[in-house]
C-alpha cells in the first residue's frame, strides 16, 4: 500500500465502518435526487428504501413534511441545510405510524470539477433525549411553585380575554390556536371568536390591535366584546365592523386595528367577509392548492373606512383559514414568501400529507400542526391565531325506539354515544349527555310500565351550536315507595347540561334536554409542541363492569366501565362481600368508570350508611376530571381524591 492511500485510509475500511455507523446516512444523485446509497440504520428506519428511485417516489409517506424540499434546495444552491429535533412520522411495514426526532445536517455532494453531482443527508435520531428532556421539564414545572404560578397565570389570562371554547355548529367544525410570543402573561392584541348567529349561520373573527402588553390587551378585549355582542343581536357583518369603528374612534390605542369578519352558512354554503385591513382568509379545497380569497377593500379601524363585503362559497369538505399576521411576518422570510410557505403548508395538511397521529378533526390538525411545520424552522416573534372553519355534512336526527326494559339502557347509550361522536361532541359535553339522556331513559323504564312491556323513544336533532333530546314513553307514571337514597336522577341530569325539563301528562311523559356543544381552543404556551388546552379526545368506549382487586394496597377496590341501573346490582354485592357487610374499612376507586348513573350514586350511600352503622371507613377515590368525580361533587357525597367519610356530607 502506497504512503498516498495509507494517509487517505482504505476505502472498503471506510465504507464499512460507514455502514455500521449508528448514524443515518442517505445520499441522493443527479437532479431526481435517485438514492443510490444508504447504511444500515437508514435502511432499518426508511421500510420504503429502493435503489436507484427518487427520493420523492421512494418516501412517499415523508411527503409534506419538507424533506424533500430541503434536499432540492440544496442540490440548486449547494448550500448546507441543518436542523435540531424536528419532528418526523415515517410508516412501519405494518401500517403504523413511527415517530421520532432528528438532528440532521444536508449537505451538497460535488463532483471533482466542482459541480453539483447529489446531495448526502447526514442525521441522528435524538428522540429519546427529546423525550428525557421533555419529561424532566414537565416535573420541574410541577415541582417549582414559580412555574406553576405562571402556567396559572397564562391560563387565566387566556380564559378572561380570548375565549376558552369554540362553538360546534350543525353543518361546520372550528377550531383555533394561538402561540403567544412572549411567555409573561405579556398577550399581545390577536383576538378570535366564533359566533353561532342562527341555526345555519356563523361568525367568525380574528383580529389585531398594534402593540404589546397590558395596553394592547385590553384594547383587544374591549373590540372583541363590542363586536361579539353586535354580532350575537343581529347587527350583521358591517353593522357590526361600524360599531366597533366608533368605539376605536373613542378609545386610545385602536386606531388601526385590523379584523377579518366571515358569516357562514352552514346549510348553503356562501360566505360573506369583510377585510378590514386584515390580510384575507386563505381557501382550502380538496384536490386543490389553498388559495387566498380577493380583499374587501376595507381598511383598519379607526380610519374613516367604510366596510365593503365580499362573497364566496364553502362546498362540503371545504376549509377556511384566518390568521393574524404573527404567521406570514417570521424572523428571516419576506412576508411574500412566508406567505406562499402558508397556503402550502396548510394544503398538505389539510390534505393528510404531513403528521398522521390521532387527530380530532382536521380544522384542529391544521390550527395546530400549521405553527408547528412554520414556526420551527424560523421561530416568531410576534404573536400566532389561526381561526379555521370546515363545512361538514350535516348530521340526520336520531330516532331510535327501544323496549323498556332494564337492559336497554346500555344499547341506547351506544347508539347515542356514535351520533354525538358523529357531530363531533367534546368529551365533557358527551359525558353529560349520556348522563342526562340515560337518566331520562331510566326514568322512563322504571315509572311508565307497570303490568306490560312498554317502549321509550329517544329522538336527537343538532341545530345551530345545541343539540336536543327528547325521550318519551306512553304508559302512566308509577310513583314507588320513598326511599331517601332514591330519587336523584333527574337532579343530577339537570346540573349536567343547560336545561332539563319533564312533562307528564295522561298520554305519557316526555322529557328533553337541551345543551349547547363547545370544543376547547388551544393554547399554544412557548413552543409550537406544548399545547395547554389540548383537543380533547373521542369519547370512553363501555366495557363490561369489572370489580377487581388492587395489587397495590390491601383492602382496595378499582371498579371498571359502566354503572347503570343493570349493572349496580352487581356493584351493590361486591361491595358488601369486600367489605364483609360493612365490618372491614374499604377503598373504591371509581377513576376506571366511564358512565356513573344515579343507580351507582345509590349504592354508595347505601354502603356508606353500613360502614357508618359499623363503625368502619368506606373512602371514595375518583381521579379529578374523570365521570364519577363529576358525578360525585354534583350528588354531595363530599368524597374527594380519596378522603374517608363514613356518611353522605349533606
Amino acid at each position: 500500500m502506497g504512503e498516498d492511500e495509507r494517509q487517505s485510509g482504505d476505502p472498503l475500511t471506510l465504507a464499512a465502518a460507514i455502514e455500521q455507523a449508528p448514524y443515518i446516512v442517505l445520499v441522493c444523485e443527479g437532479p431526481q435526487l435517485r438514492m443510490v446509497g444508504a447504511n444500515a440504520t437508514t435502511r432499518a428506519l426508511l421500510t420504503n428504501w429502493g435503489l436507484d428511485r427518487p427520493l420523492r417516489e421512494g418516501l412517499a409517506d415523508l411527503l409534506g413534511q419538507q424533506w424533500f424540499d430541503i434536499y432540492e434546495q440544496v442540490y440548486t444552491t449547494g448550500e448546507p441545510v441543518a436542523g435540531r429535533e424536528w419532528r418526523v412520522h415515517l410508516d412501519g411495514p405494518d401500517g403504523s405510524v413511527h415517530e421520532m426526532f432528528a438532528n440532521f445536517t444536508i449537505s451538497p455532494w460535488h463532483n471533482l470539477d466542482g459541480s453539483i453531482r447529489g446531495v448526502i443527508g447526514l442525521g441522528s435520531d435524538v428522540t429519546e433525549s427529546v423525550m428525557a428532556r421533555r419529561t424532566a421539564e414537565l416535573r420541574a414545572t410541577r415541582a417549582e411553585e414559580r412555574e406553576a404560578h405562571s402556567v396559572a397565570t397564562i391560563d387565566a389570562l387566556q380564559r378572561a380575554l380570548l375565549p376558552n371554547a369554540l362553538p360546534v355548529p350543525a353543518g361546520a367544525q372550528i377550531a383555533a390556536s394561538y402561540l403567544l410570543a412572549d411567555g409573561d402573561a405579556g398577550a399581545g392584541g390577536d383576538w378570535f371568536d366564533a359566533v353561532v348567529l342562527d341555526d345555519t349561520k356563523v361568525a367568525l373573527v380574528l383580529g389585531d390591535v398594534v402593540g404589546h402588553g397590558i395596553a394592547a390587551t385590553a384594547v383587544m378585549g374591549q373590540l372583541r366584546a363590542v363586536l361579539q355582542d353586535r354580532l350575537d343581536d343581529g347587527a350583521g357583518i358591517v353593522g357590526a365592523l361600524r360599531a366597533v369603528d366608533r368605539l376605536a374612534g373613542r378609545l386610545p390605542g385602536a386606531m388601526a386595528a385590523t379584523v377579518c369578519v366571515a358569516v357562514l352558512n352552514t346549510l348553503t354554503g356562501e360566505l360573506t367577509y369583510c377585510t378590514a385591513g386584515h390580510p384575507p382568509p386563505l381557501l382550502l379545497r380538496a384536490g386543490e392548492a389553498g388559495r387566498y380569497l380577493l380583499p374587501t377593500g376595507a381598511g383598519p379601524l379607526g380610519t374613516g373606512s367604510a366596510f365593503p363585503t365580499a362573497y364566496a362559497r364553502l362546498e362540503v369538505g371545504d376549509m377556511l383559514l384566518l390568521y393574524s399576521d404573527g404567521i406570514v411576518d417570521r424572523p428571516g422570510r419576506p412576508m411574500a414568501t412566508a406567505t406562499v410557505e402558508l397556503a402550502q403548508v396548510a394544503t398538505d395538511i389539510a390534505a393528510g400529507r404531513a403528521f398522521r397521529g390521532p387527530v380530532t378533526s382536521a380544522a384542529e390538525k391544521v390550527c395546530s400542526e400549521t405553527v408547528e411545520l412554520l414556526v420551527r424552522g424560523t421561530g416568531f416573534a410576534d404573536d400566532i391565531t389561526l381561526l379555521t372553519v370546515q363545512r361538514v355534512p350535516l348530521t340526520a336526527p336520531l330516532a331510535l325506539r327501544l323496549p323498556a326494559e332494564v337492559n336497554s339502557a346500555a344499547s341506547c347509550r351506544a347508539v347515542v354515544r356514535e351520533w354525538l361522536a358523529g357531530i363531533g361532541v367534546d368529551r365533557r359535553d358527551m359525558s353529560c349527555l349520556l348522563h342526562s339522556v340515560g337518566e331520562l331513559v331510566a326514568n322512563a323504564i322504571e315509572h311508565a310500565y307497570s303490568d306490560v312491556v312498554g317502549t321509550v323513544s329517544v329522538q336527537a336533532s343538532h341545530l345551530g351550536g345545541h343539540v336536543e333530546f327528547s325521550v318519551s314513553d306512553d304508559g302512566r307514571w308509577r310513583e314507588h315507595p320513598s326511599n331517601p337514597d332514591r330519587g336523584r336522577g333527574l337532579a343530577i341530569a339537570a346540573e349536567l347540561v343547560d336545561e332539563v325539563h319533564v312533562q307528564r301528562t295522561v298520554a305519557g311523559t316526555v322529557g328533553v334536554v337541551r345543551h349547547r356543544l363547545t370544543r376547547p381552543a388551544m393554547l399554544l404556551a412557548d413552543s409550537p409542541t406544548a399545547i395547554i388546552v389540548p383537543p380533547v379526545a373521542g369519547p370512553p368506549i363501555d366495557e363490561p363492569m369489572l370489580v377487581l382487586s388492587q395489587p397495590v394496597a390491601a383492602g382496595t377496590v378499582g371498579v371498571h366501565g359502566p354503572v347503570d341501573s343493570m349493572t349496580a346490582p352487581q356493584l351493590a354485592m361486591e361491595l358488601g362481600h369486600r367489605s364483609h357487610g360493612g365490618t372491614r374499612p374499604l377503598t373504591v376507586d371509581l377513576t376506571g368508570v366511564t358512565h356513573f348513573a344515579s343507580a351507582g350514586v345509590s349504592v354508595l350511600y347505601q354502603a356508606l350508611a353500613r360502614h357508618a352503622k359499623h363503625g368502619t371507613t368506606l373512602t371514595i377515590d375518583a381521579a379529578p376530571g374523570s365521570v364519577a368525580q363529576h358525578i360525585l361533587a354534583l350528588t354531595a357525597i363530599g368524597l374527594v381524591q380519596g378522603r374517608p367519610a363514613t356518611r353522605p356530607l349533606l
